[in-house]
């Protein structure tokens, strides 16, 4: 974890220039709920009767960011339809894919959970079983929690008219708080919702020694861990990416003519 939060620190650190003109963020009133988090600010109610829209971009061209919303989106809800299709994109998508064998060769270093031996034959249950671990998880939040419970499952950025403390602490608290189709702020029942549904389910095809209540706490702890930092990467990478990438390709292109 310190080691994770002097990465965050080091990422962040060259925004610290990009300062708030307006506020950004209130918090809820007495009375309306969630109080303890940090809402965006008002913004005209998205129109059921459009549809909304999944990005195509890549966060550093690699890492799919399906899911993010932009504050000069409409925010818009999403369909049915589209809910089951980000499910299903977040799931195929190949640096997910990339990500299962990685995590199977993490896995497999010292027979580590889930505990399914050693050799070839265990690291292609590892790759399985941490494909069909994402793959689950989004089908339960993505697909039938969110449109259950008619929340939308992307994450809307704030954006870098706030400060980034602001953002920050905006970040980690969407894990607990997600928006209704209706544009309200409501606690996030559909993503932890599908977490546990998720981590639940693994237990059909998990090896009895890794069917413990203290590994699936371990896992909902990572779990947790993994959205915050996803969000993270959501609200800020895009502007890491416009404030120095942009800049170092525009000029390696220069250089080259």
């Amino acid at each position: 974890m310190p080691a994770l939060v002097l990465i965050l620190a080091t990422l962040l650190w060259p925004l610290r220039g990009i300062s708030a003109d307006a506020p950004a963020v209130e918090i809820a009133p007495s009375g309306q709920g969630v109080r303890p988090f940090l809402l965006p600010l008002p913004k005209a109610q998205p129109d059921p009767r459009v549809p909304g829209s999944l990005k195509s971009k890549r966060l550093l061209a690699v890492i799919p960011d399906y899911q993010t919303v932009d504050p000069t989106d409409t925010g818009a809800p999403l369909s049915p339809a589209q809910k089951w299709n980000l499910a299903l994109k977040e799931t195929v998508d190949p640096f997910n894919l990339v990500n299962a064998l990685m995590t199977a060769g993490f896995s497999q270093a010292g027979d580590q959970t889930p505990k399914y031996g050693e050799g070839a034959g265990a690291y292609g249950k590892r790759v399985a079983a941490a494909a069909a671990d994402l793959g689950t998880q989004n089908v339960f939040s993505a697909g039938v929690l969110a449109n259950l419970l008619h929340q939308d499952p992307r994450y809307f950025r704030m954006g870098p008219r706030a400060g980034i403390l602001k953002r920050a602490a905006y970040s980690v608290t969407r894990v607990a708080v997600t928006r209704q189709d209706s544009g309200k702020a409501a606690f996030n029942a559909s993503g932890l919702g599908g977490m546990v549904l998720g981590i639940a389910a693994s237990n059909l095809y998990y090896p009895p020694a890794s069917v413990r209540g203290y590994v699936m706490a371990e896992r909902l702890t990572t779990g947790l861990t993994g959205g915050v930092t996803g969000n993270l990467m959501s609200e800020f990478l895009p502007d890491i990416q416009k404030k120095f990438l942009t800049k170092l390709f525009h000029k390696h292109a220069a250089d080259s003519n």
